[in-house]
């Protein structure tokens, strides 16, 4: 008997939306769908969820507003993914924050297997103050370290729609970013949803 996850009950999220994953680096045969039974690891946190983006389109218009993705943020990376999920051209959204840089460096300690052959994409803010322009350096230098090729590029995009339209645009498969756009993204996909999204290859990490 299957075990409902106790994190897909604290979120009100359907049983065969949310995964987890407890492994702090994930390897090459990665599959978002299919992790290992680790509902009994009450010792520690999980390293990510993985949430079947299509299931929480369709769960999300059967309410009447997309609160559930809204009301709590939880302290989990979350990845939204496409069923044809890759992470061949990642879009990276570097802010200047701690947080932002946090988040990259933490995204590629987790993803680095599945990343090597990637194409990158960096976003950073037009004006970096002075004294965040060396840690802009370093998570330049990570991404470059960690990937086949890695571009940058200075927008100021304020929205989710902004990345979004960006990222369809230039073929990109994955958005890393904060979970300060969960709200917005959650507001984005319940109306403009209708049967199928602006892009079938776009899939959304999103971390504090």
């Amino acid at each position: 008997m299957d075990l409902k996850s106790p994190h897909a009950l604290r979120y009100e999220l359907p049983e065969d939306v949310l995964r987890e994953f407890y492994s702090k680096e994930l390897t090459e045969s990665f599959n978002p769908s299919l992790p290992t039974p680790s509902y009994f690891h009450d010792e520690e946190n999980p390293s990510l969820f993985t949430i079947d983006l299509y299931k929480t389109l369709d769960w999300l218009h059967q309410h009447d507003y997309p609160k559930p993705l809204e009301k709590e943020v939880c302290g989990v990376p979350v990845l939204l993914y496409v069923p044809d999920f890759s992470a061949r051209h990642l879009l990276f959204h570097y802010d200047g924050t701690p947080n932002s840089a946090d988040l990259i460096r933490r995204f590629i300690l987790l993803f680095g297997d599945l990343i090597k052959r990637s194409k990158a994409t960096i976003i950073s803010p037009c004006f970096i103050p002075k004294s965040k322009i060396r840690e802009e350096q370093e998570i330049i230098q990570l991404v470059s370290n960690s990937t086949q090729e890695t571009s940058f590029i200075k927008f100021n995009f304020t929205r989710i729609g902004d990345f979004w339209s960006y990222a369809v645009k230039h073929d990109c498969t994955l958005l890393v970013t904060t979970k300060n756009y969960q709200a917005d993204l959650a507001k984005v996909l319940f109306h403009f949803y209708k049967g199928k999204i602006w892009s079938e290859k776009l899939s959304f990490y999103l971390s504090v």
